[in-house]
């Protein structure tokens, strides 16, 4: 069965799965933010085949969100690091942290984030930078950037016409 390439596609959200969008490559993700480098202790942590971990570590290798880097000639080993790229994924894995615990964990939260100076438990949210507003579906929604395609001005048209308020006359 041939897999779906997302890297051709306008929308930003299809070309980032195309990276991380197979569920062991968050994993190693996840791994790596906790500090894990090397191959055998992302394989213990995640209980992963071989075979496919070397598949997800060189695919996140080509994708610039791990460095590999060799640590041991003789015998060779790599360790991989988090890339700026990789660095850049945190806020997206904090989401999805409180996403889970929120919907998915009714004994409640394994894993919270918390305030690294006093420890406090923190509540994810995203936050519009210019703005400082916390964003919600109510302040704010997509809509086509400057390289948007023609496919991608109609979508979000249509949204944005279902959406608007009715005007009565």
């Amino acid at each position: 069965m041939q897999r779906t390439r997302f890297s051709s596609m306008s929308c930003p959200i299809a070309r980032s799965l195309e990276h991380v969008g197979e569920w062991w490559s968050i994993l190693i993700l996840r791994d790596a933010f906790q500090g894990l480098t090397q191959f055998d202790q992302f394989q213990k942590s995640l209980g992963i085949a071989p075979n496919m971990l070397s598949r997800r570590l060189n695919a996140l290798v080509e994708s610039g969100l791990l460095e590999r880097r060799r640590y041991s000639e003789r015998p060779p080993r790599d360790e991989y690091v988090l890339t700026e790229r990789g660095r850049d994924f945190r806020p997206v894995m904090w989401a999805m942290l409180a996403w889970g615990n929120k919907h998915f964990a009714p004994e409640g939260p394994s894993v919270v984030v918390v305030e690294a100076e006093t420890g406090a438990v923190a509540d994810p949210v995203l936050v519009d930078r210019n703005s400082g507003k916390v964003m919600t579906h109510t302040t704010f929604r997509s809509a086509p950037g400057p390289a948007a395609d023609a496919t991608t001005r109609a979508r979000h048209a249509r949204r944005a016409a279902q959406s608007a308020p009715e005007v009565r006359t």
